[in-house]
């Protein structure tokens, strides 16, 4: 069977840990963390980064960071995972959730002027499937209502956005704030963790000691201050040393990872695009969005053909999986939820199709795939 993930290492992994072991320093904030931080910065221009032990407590910083407080509105696609919206949720927001685009899973930014009010204090984009939102769009809108955009890279590390003026700029960079993750179905992974952006220089120091349990400890450490103490809220967010020294590895190999997975999406898309497909919809790259590889989808006209296919993959021997269910439809919210229809959320939770992509995939497989599973004679 052909997973739908598998998890590469580039060899250097047990390395660097043992690394760690050897120096008696496990917790974080050490030097693998800062090693892994500085990269970022200066890869991508980042302000500030911060690791986490996942994206989902980076988005929890971000939260507390804004002063998400009860009554306060946040605005969230509703097609995305649930961090993205409980993280504010455990703050006290009320998630006001936004439709999909009708050929793409991102956040449809026409549509998010009308769902502001009063109360509103963020957006959130989501960067589906490595693909940039409409980024000018919507700093365009968050700056006419005085909003703060965070950013939920968590699938987009190393893609792009070019703005109106042709100028790339890297994802998670254009927000206040923004959150990658580093979870084992990732393009990078360190087996959990994530990365606090912070492209806004007013939270910087806050940032820091909400990292550390609500402490000014990293002061301390760097001579800042004669002792530390409690001065803000806070929790552990910070990854131990080992973690740092897993993803460390990865970072180092970061171009040749990103060069495989890029040439698999290619090599689906080519396959793919040569085909009738009348009833199959293929990914859409808008022109102000790069591709990083992360993930390789298709849409399907309805569930039972989702379904359909998902057993034939399985009789061939590949592992495919649907994704994100709307939120505004689940158990937890749907009594909540209070706005319209969000018509091509529901399309993508029906139809959408995600196929096998990792580092080890062979192109031969993937050409097997489209020849016995994908091609116009099998599907109905």
């Amino acid at each position: 069977m052909i997973p739908f993930n598998k998890t590469h290492q580039t060899g250097n992994e047990i390395n660097y840990m043992q690394e760690v072991l050897a120096s008696g320093k496990l917790a974080g904030n050490g030097l693998f963390t800062k090693k892994c931080q500085s990269w970022f910065e200066e890869r991508y221009g980042f302000k500030k980064t911060i690791l986490t032990t996942s994206c989902t407590d980076a988005l929890e910083m971000c939260a507390i960071l804004i002063n998400i407080k009860e009554g306060d509105e946040v605005i969230v696609p509703s097609y995305t995972f649930v961090s993205t919206a409980i993280a504010f949720v455990r703050q006290g927001a009320k998630i006001v959730f936004a439709d999909s685009y009708a050929d793409n899973p991102n956040i449809d930014a026409d549509k998010i002027e009308s769902l502001i009010t009063a109360k509103t204090k963020a957006i959130v984009p989501v960067h589906y499937a490595g693909i940039a939102c409409d980024m000018d769009k919507i700093m365009e809108i968050a700056k006419k209502y005085q909003l703060y955009v965070i950013e939920d890279a968590a699938q987009a590390i190393d893609s792009f956005y070019i703005d109106k003026d042709g100028v790339k700029k890297a994802l998670g960079s254009i927000g206040h704030l923004g959150a990658f993750s580093f979870h084992e179905t990732k393009n990078i992974i360190s087996g959990e963790g994530g990365l606090l952006t912070i492209n806004d220089e007013q939270f910087i120091r806050r940032a820091e000691i909400i990292w550390e349990k609500g402490t000014n400890r990293a002061e301390f450490f760097r001579g800042e201050v004669n002792k530390y103490g409690w001065v803000d809220t806070g929790s552990s967010f910070l990854p131990s040393e080992l973690i740092a020294a897993f993803l460390w590895a990865q970072l180092e190999q970061i171009d040749v990872i990103q060069a495989k997975r890029i040439g698999l999406w290619n090599r689906y898309y080519e396959l793919l695009s040569k085909l009738d497909l009348k009833e199959i919809q293929l990914p859409q790259v808008p022109d102000y969005a790069t591709n990083n590889g992360h993930l390789f989808y298709i849409v399907t006209k309805n569930i039972e053909s989702r379904n359909q296919l998902i057993q034939r993959m399985k009789e061939n021997g590949f592992h495919a999986v649907f994704h994100y269910l709307s939120l505004h439809n689940s158990d937890y919210y749907k009594e909540q939820y209070d706005g319209d229809e969000l018509e091509n959320s529901d399309k993508f939770t029906d139809c959408l199709l995600r196929l096998p992509l990792f580092y080890d995939l062979q192109e031969s497989a993937i050409e097997q795939l489209v020849e016995n599973c994908l091609n116009p004679a099998f599907i109905s």
